[in-house]
């Protein structure tokens, strides 16, 4: 079986990050928030492993189809997860985070039909494109699910099985609207007067086939006690609105399998049809604990997920479809699908007017960046970030080179960048190096170290956008204090030693703090720059000013250099 994911999965082998050992005051806080426990009588404590184990946390990005090349789109939900992931392990969670290839379906039917290959062959050369772009985003997935795997496609006929044997599985005739390019059947609303897909703006196909069907209809009153008694299930709210607005409107039975080609998993009691793709494809998040590493199945540590991060051009899939499949299999519901909007990006308009239209990043609409052309001339930190910062998560938003460019000079390399490079400088300069053991400014330890627990708050919620914000907050406070403090003139008078030694250690710990909670936006970056601090712990623990607890530091080259 394929390696993916190994840098995760070897993490999760070994036990405990080294971040989770530090991380009891987390794990308490998150016992107390989010677990709950049933006892034989109110006087039974919790078991100690049970208080003493880091609590799971599970994020999910969703699966990519394999018709193009990966893009910017991709990256984002990716970079998204992965900053999430990675703050959940500074906290001491027990973190698996998932993202893969979505590789069945009737469109990847017909693009190896139009390639000459055969659909297997089409994938197995398409998804390496997206697995390795795991690696030079730098994210810390810890599986790569592919949903050819063998051992998905098993899963995929257990579960649904499962559904049949539970009364929700009746043969019919299916005869409506479909759009190739979603793989989606659309009611009369969906479709409109004009009959055109509202994602994609193609007409749709007129479709009469014999299928297999899912009773979503009877989970109408059931979904909605979800949402009416769950309302942070969907997030951010305008898309619960969405979704629930959907339901309430009355939901309509919905194509389990099709039987007009054979590129997807069999159904196992009638081989003539292979299952709808969304719902193999929906079951990745589900499939993957139980094979993920050899030997073990994770899924009881692991699910149900915390987090489904996913666009909201799958909206209806995964807050109709997905929770009405798991309450029809008897299996627990994720606990939040967050759907972030669109990336934007100037495209030429339809008609052949030269004035360009923000439209989503689509291959075939020519609009789209490179994510691989941004590393190789920025680095994967720089593109990270612009990817966090430029766009609110969870709205749409434009992007473009030219602003890539403007974050990149002026927050990275101005902001953050130069901050490191003179705070190291003047440890350098006016103390040979070693930064001074005194007690740091309690004021600005003071507005520094209050940056965990908002930070922690905001991503609780996956608000990534005012979590990277309050970081940035503080980057600005330290370059503030700089300028207010004025080391420069401090060292000019041997009876101000000490307040330079004060305003050296304040700067260098702030320094420190800071990065240790941008780690998970720009983590090479804050490796680097811990390493050269000496200090390269990344638990959020550890993330407050403390007198003494840097010394001797190395020198740092430029953390965001000028593009050659």
């Amino acid at each position: 079986m394929p390696n993916r994911g190994a840098r995760g999965r070897a993490r999760a082998q070994a036990g405990a990050s080294p971040s989770s050992i530090a991380g009891g005051f987390w794990r308490r806080e998150a016992v107390l928030k989010f677990r709950s426990y049933s006892f034989a009588s109110p006087k039974d404590p919790p078991p100690a492993s049970t208080l003493l184990r880091p609590m799971s946390f599970y994020i999910t990005t969703p699966i990519y189809y394999v018709n193009a090349a990966p893009h910017l789109g991709h990256a984002y939900s990716t970079i998204a997860c992965d900053v999430m992931a990675r703050h959940m392990r500074q906290r001491g969670e027990d973190v698996f985070f998932l993202t893969g290839t979505d590789e069945h379906g009737e469109p990847v039917a017909l693009a190896a039909e139009r390639e000459g290959l055969t659909p297997q062959e089409l994938v197995d050369r398409n998804a390496p494109r997206f697995e390795d772009l795991m690696p030079r985003l730098n994210v810390s997935n810890d599986f790569f699910i592919r949903t050819t795997d063998p051992e998905h496609q098993a899963k995929v006929q257990e579960v649904l099985a499962r559904i049949r044997d539970n009364g929700h599985v009746y043969e019919g005739v299916y005869e409506g609207w479909y759009c190739p390019r979603c793989a989606d059947f659309k009611t009369d609303a969906e479709a409109g007067d004009d009959n055109l897909c509202p994602i994609h703006r193609t007409p749709l196909i007129r479709e009469k086939e014999d299928n297999y069907f899912f009773r979503l209809s009877a989970f109408q009153d059931e979904l909605l006690r979800l949402f009416d008694e769950q309302p942070d299930f969907v997030m951010p709210r305008h898309r619960y609105n969405e979704a629930r607005s959907f339901i309430a409107s009355g939901l309509q039975d919905i194509s389990l399998s099709r039987s007009t080609f054979t590129w997807g998993v069999p159904v196992p009691w009638d081989p003539k049809h292979v299952f709808y793709v969304w719902f193999d494809a929906l079951l990745n998040y589900y499939t993957a604990l139980s094979y993920a590493r050899p030997g073990e199945d994770l899924t009881d540590r692991f699910w149900p997920a915390q987090y489904h991060v996913i666009g909201k051009d799958i909206l209806k899939f995964h807050t109709v479809f997905w929770p009405a499949m798991l309450l029809a299999a008897g299996l627990p519901l994720p606990q939040h699908v967050f759907v972030h909007g669109f990336l934007l990006m100037a495209a030429p308009k339809a008609d052949g007017d030269d004035a360009p239209e923000l439209m989503k990043m689509s291959k075939s609409m020519g609009n789209v960046l490179d994510p691989f052309a941004i590393i190789d001339e920025f680095g994967a930190d720089a593109l990270r970030y612009y990817c966090m910062r430029d766009v609110s998560f969870g709205q749409d938003g434009e992007v473009s080179t030219a602003r890539f460019a403007v974050l990149y000079s002026s927050e990275l390399a101005n902001d953050f960048g130069n901050l490191a490079s003179r705070t190291v400088a003047m440890v350098h300069r006016y103390r040979g190096g070693v930064v001074p053991a005194a007690e740091p400014d309690p004021a600005l330890a003071a507005e520094i170290d209050s940056v965990v627990s908002e930070i922690s708050g905001l991503l609780d919620r996956a608000d990534l956008t005012a979590a990277l914000e309050a970081a940035w907050l503080r980057v600005r406070r330290l370059n503030r204090y700089v300028e207010e403090q004025a080391p420069w003139v401090l060292a000019k008078d041997e009876a101000r030693a000490g307040e330079l030694d004060r305003v050296l250690a304040s700067l260098a710990e702030g320094l420190r703090v800071v990065a240790v909670v941008l780690h998970p936006w720009i983590p090479a970056s804050v490796e680097k720059l811990l390493a050269t601090l000496g200090a390269p712990e990344l638990d959020l623990d550890g993330a407050r000013l403390t007198a003494g607890r840097l010394a001797a530091i190395d020198k740092l080259e430029p953390l965001f250099p000028k593009p050659k």
